[in-house]
């Protein structure tokens, strides 16, 4: 169950979530997009502070070696998100939504729009990542805008105040604009902030078209697809990959104030996608 110490800001994932949807509400001024103080409540402040102030370049990379070989099981996409549906906190059993029936609204959203399979497929598994939780990750490695680490933090990265904390911040070979990194390397050569996209694109890459990919892998890299942040980072591919990264970026922060999905009608139509592209069992 979800982690009740002080790593645990958050009385649920969906709090961030939340906050995004907010930050980014589509009829914001210009002058609002930055007021985040005003639109935080204090346990997503605590959350961004723990967040900015531990994911640091070596903890990265050690989070990357005990997941991204994708060891600890073999399990169906369905036994992941069955085994989400537990992630519910302890103090709100009536949360009006099941973690499954979260990821059927994003899909669902999709569909109606009348996307390809696949971009459908991107929307019902963007956030089996978060079993991270489940694993005993603390939240702040599990959710939050990702962001580069290695090099200078953008200003466009929410609360970068709090990197005041990360040591990261004391190393000057990581605080110059590149960084680590060469100019225009592009992301696959770049560690962005660890979490549940990074866990997802690594378990269903095999699976997914590259533009799925990207959605899974970016789709909380807000400082880049909302603000254009670190494209000097980027290379061609990643800034024609993004246009996908955005179009799944609405569904993925607007359809949450839709109808609730009727899971016993469309769950047929989920199984028949889902065993179109991935075998009985993937690794995880």
């Amino acid at each position: 169950m979800q982690d009740r110490s002080e790593n645990a800001p958050l009385q649920q994932l969906d709090d961030w979530d939340n906050f995004v949807a907010t930050r980014y509400r589509q009829d914001k001024s210009e002058e609002e997009f930055r007021n985040y103080k005003a639109d935080a409540n204090p346990t997503v402040t605590e959350f961004y502070r723990q967040n900015h102030a531990y994911q640091t370049l070596d903890f990265v990379l050690t989070k990357k070696a005990e997941y991204c070989g994708l060891n600890r099981d073999k399990k169906s996409i369905w036994e992941i998100a069955e085994y989400l549906n537990t992630l519910v906190d302890d103090s709100d059993p009536d949360t009006d939504l099941t973690q499954i029936e979260h990821l059927l609204q994003t899909a669902e959203a999709i569909r109606k729009d009348g996307h390809p399979r696949w971009f459908i497929l991107a929307g019902f598994v963007h956030d089996l990542g978060k079993v991270l939780c489940l694993y005993g990750e603390p939240q702040w490695a599990v959710v939050g805008d990702t962001f580069p680490v290695g090099c200078g933090y953008s200003d466009q990265i929410v609360f970068p105040e709090f990197f005041a904390a990360n040591p990261d911040s004391l190393v000057s070979d990581y605080q110059t604009e590149n960084g680590i990194y060469e100019k225009n390397c592009g992301l696959d050569k770049v560690h962005l902030s660890f979490g549940h996209d990074e866990y997802i694109y690594q378990a269903t890459r095999r699976y997914l078209p590259e533009e799925g990919q990207y959605m899974l892998r970016y789709h909380s890299f807000y400082p880049a697809h909302r603000h254009g942040a670190y494209r000097h980072l980027m290379n061609e591919q990643d800034e024609r990959m993004f246009e996908w990264v955005r179009k799944f970026n609405q569904y993925d922060l607007y359809s949450k104030g839709r109808e609730r999905p009727k899971t016993q009608e469309i769950l047929p139509y989920y199984e028949d996608l889902v065993s179109e592209f991935f075998p009985s069992k993937i690794a995880w």
